[in-house]
């Protein structure tokens, strides 16, 4: 199954989404820190409601213990950015990608940029900036999904 990262998140609601999304797909969130909020913090439990006891989440404490850790399993990383030139649509997944997401106010550094194996957009009207973060996440994951026949 594919995972999600999640680099340094600002919007608890967002990361709730995920981590409901999470339980549902039976998927793991991997969140980057620090993350713009505190993980006990209130909106991040409304929002993702009594499905967070229930979605696998592993904290990574740094940027750099992600990478070794990835590294280390092997795993491809995929960005989701708006400064990338492949449609998501025309990607070919593996069951072991991992989507990471970047912040919501400022995406990812040059170096975490530079790090991910391949970078992907969902392509949108001109002229719109981009899409809620859980919004994208939870779109790119049903492609990788379907590809991967991972849908339960």
């Amino acid at each position: 199954m594919p995972d999600i990262a999640l680099y340094q998140p600002d919007i608890p609601q967002n990361t709730g989404t995920l981590l409901r999304l999470a339980a549902c797909m039976d998927i793991q969130i991997h969140l980057i820190e620090p993350a713009g909020f505190p993980l006990s913090d209130h909106a991040l439990k409304r929002a993702g409601m009594d499905y967070i006891e229930r979605a696998r989440l592993q904290r990574h404490m740094s940027w750099d213990a992600f990478r070794d850790w990835r590294e280390a399993e092997g795993r491809r990383l995929l960005l989701l950015s708006t400064k990338a030139a492949q449609p998501y649509t025309d990607f070919a997944y593996a069951s072991d990608d991992i989507l990471m997401m970047g912040r919501e106010s400022s995406g990812v550094p040059e170096d975490v940029h530079a790090a991910a194996d391949h970078r992907l957009l969902i392509p949108m009207k001109n002229g719109m900036r981009s899409l809620n973060m859980a919004i994208s996440a939870s779109m790119v994951l049903g492609e990788a999904l379907r590809q991967t026949n991972g849908f339960s």
